[in-house]
């Protein structure tokens, strides 16, 4: 009879909540940032003694906390797995902390820059760090919703950080109340990552096979009582750690053997980013003035409304992913992302000045975002923790966010010239077909992985002999 492994929803909590943490202060950023711009362009209320806050300046500190992440993600990639996952996350609860400190006590802009750069590391690490370690800690049944309810606290920090914002408008250096609320969530990730245990997965990698077992336990919570469901399941892990005795250098992970979860994890990283999305709402404020919407406190409303909707298409994805499956949302995602930016593009290129046209842009505009929602956004972050083996899930997923900042950098540098020359029709139209490509790539290489665990994963995408897994149980609540 298969050994069958409860779910102890106290545990499992525990478990997710101080990693998420990770994700939510990465959201706050975004959001905080929005918030305090304006407060510190305006003159009356900067309270700041280093004269003007120019547009040059202002982009600096926009893009210093991205330039932070990607120093960090090389970082992560250079220290390939001898960290470990723990350590990373309490790495970036420290970079978080500091970040926000130098950033709110700045008294002239290089140490502004200097505490946004420092903050942008803790998302490096935390959003390296965080889906390795919720995909090896959680429960298989229920590991894409971990993964997934991470990018939730993801529009929860952006939310919060427009919110912390608004009452902070008038108020005469408002801006260092803004940033400095970061360091109350960083101080608590921090404490309670103290306190988990390491990776039982990252600890047969270190060679540390009693301490493993006892991480396991704990993660197992009472469903741990049963020492067979231990036992099991610390069996299938051991039996896929073949790889791990071998010699590991900086360029293991380009073996030919892992080359297809190479190419699963940074095409979906790539195209997460180059279709448009993360830079998407810079343009949904011009359809808004079209549509006759002042820009100012307005402004604030709209974006309120689409970090909302964002927020809510996520918790759909999320809540489904387990039982529809990755690639189902994936695919069913990506062709509403690329026929909304096709609405969206064919509008604008017939008449973007009449208002009946604007109204459709803007119904293509939620399409598109709410698509993004349901597939790119969270799954791709959900399989970059679920198809690279362990023996180079670190430095795998290092690449893979490299991957990520990397081109979300370079898509914010060139975007504005594009639009400018071609036009926001044409623009979204080149949106639509990358969608396309995408959605081509993702049907004929990306697996699905519900309900597998990480060594049934590893075992197909390697060509293994795939372990006979214990059989999930249903969570009946008692456990």
């Amino acid at each position: 009879m298969a050994v069958q492994i409860p779910i102890d929803r106290l545990r499992t909590l525990v478990l997710f909540v101080f990693p998420a943490l990770g994700g939510l202060l990465f959201g706050f950023d975004i959001g905080a940032s929005s918030s305090a711009l304006p407060i510190l362009e305006t003159v009356s209320t900067s309270g700041v003694s280093w004269g003007q806050f120019s547009v040059l300046i202002a982009g600096i500190v926009t893009s210093a906390s991205l330039f932070g992440a990607l120093l960090g993600s090389l970082a992560a990639f250079l220290l390939e797995d001898r960290a470990g996952r723990k350590a990373e996350l309490l790495f970036a609860a420290g970079f978080y902390g500091v970040g926000a400190v130098l950033s709110t006590a700045a008294q002239n802009v290089p140490m502004l820059v200097l505490g946004k750069l420092i903050y942008g590391l803790g998302i490096a690490f935390a959003l390296h760090a965080a889906p390795a370690y919720l995909a090896e800690m959680g429960h298989p049944k229920i590991r894409g919703l971990l993964i997934g309810l991470k990018e939730v606290f993801i529009g929860i920090g952006i939310e919060l950080g427009l919110l912390v914002g608004l009452p902070c408008l008038n108020i005469v250096g408002g801006w260092r109340i803004v940033f400095g609320v970061a360091l109350v969530p960083a101080m608590i990730m921090g404490t309670g990552m103290a306190f988990l245990p390491e990776s039982p997965r990252w600890l047969l990698l270190a060679g540390k096979p009693e301490r493993a077992k006892a991480a396991l336990v704990w993660a197992r919570g009472r469903a741990a009582q049963d020492t067979a469901v231990v036992e099991k399941e610390f069996d299938d892990i051991t039996s896929m750690s073949s790889d791990l005795n071998e010699v590991r250098g900086l360029f293991f992970i380009f073996q030919r053997r892992f080359l297809r979860q190479l190419g699963v994890g940074l095409s979906l990283m790539f195209f997460q980013q180059v279709t448009g999305q993360p830079s998407v709402l810079y343009y949904a404020t011009k359809m808004f003035e079209k549509a006759g919407l002042r820009m100012g406190a307005e402004a604030s409303g709209i974006a309120g409304v689409l970090g909302a909707f964002k927020l809510a298409m996520t918790c759909v994805a999320v809540m489904t992913v387990d039982s529809a499956g990755r690639r189902p949302l994936l695919l069913f995602g990506v062709a509403g992302m690329c026929f909304s930016a096709l609405l969206v593009g064919v509008a604008s290129l017939i008449s973007y000045g009449s208002m009946a046209v604007t109204y459709i842009s803007i119904v293509g505009l939620f399409g598109f975002i709410g698509s993004y929602q349901m597939s790119f956004g969270p799954i791709s972050w959900i399989m970059v923790g679920e198809v690279f083996p362990l023996a180079v899930r670190g430095p795998a997923i290092a690449l893979a966010t490299l991957t990520n900042f990397g081109t979300n950098f370079v898509v914010a540098l060139v975007l504005p010239s594009i639009q400018k020359v071609f036009g926001l029709g044409w623009l979204y139209v080149g949106f639509a077909l990358m969608t396309a490509v995408s959605w081509v790539v993702i049907y004929f290489i990306v697996p699905e992985t519900k309900g597998r665990t990480l060594e049934e994963i590893e075992a197909v995408l390697l060509g293994k002999t795939v372990p006979k897994a214990p059989k999930l149980a249903k969570d009946s609540g008692e456990v």
